[in-house]
């Protein structure tokens, strides 16, 4: 049993090795050969230009926008998170035991405080 514990430790170890050495290891051939000259480096305004969507940049590079936008993406995954949660519990319903639903109860009363507590702030409406 101990010895099956490390091996799946192992191999995330292993995992994570290979995670580092292989992009690592990209970027150092990628600057060898460019100190090698193989790779071709011929910079001039168009190529260091900052590119979206093909348009030109109004403003300098560190505009200022609307936070909200954030607001409104974190909050967007904060319920698909729910739903991901909440899905396979309904799917599965009928086959769990009571503490199941005691369980899913406390995760929606938790969000529904959360819920509560953005719209008390007024964090939910346009300003």
């Amino acid at each position: 049993m101990l010895d099956d514990y490390f091996r799946q430790y192992g191999l995330i170890a292993i995992f994570a090795v290979v995670a580092v050495i292989v992009p690592s290891s990209m970027m150092l051939v990628s600057w060898l050969a460019s100190r090698v000259r193989i790779r071709p480096r011929k910079p001039d305004p168009v190529k260091l230009d900052v590119y979206e969507c093909g348009m030109q940049t109004i403003g300098g590079r560190w505009g200022q926008f609307n936070f909200r936008y954030y607001m409104y993406a974190l909050l967007f995954v904060v319920f698909d998170v729910e739903v991901i949660f909440i899905y396979p519990w309904a799917a599965k319903f009928n086959q769990l035991p009571l503490f199941a639903l005691v369980e899913m109860v406390v995760f929606i009363l938790i969000l529904m405080v959360a819920w509560a507590y953005a719209w008390r702030k007024r964090d939910l409406e346009w300003r």
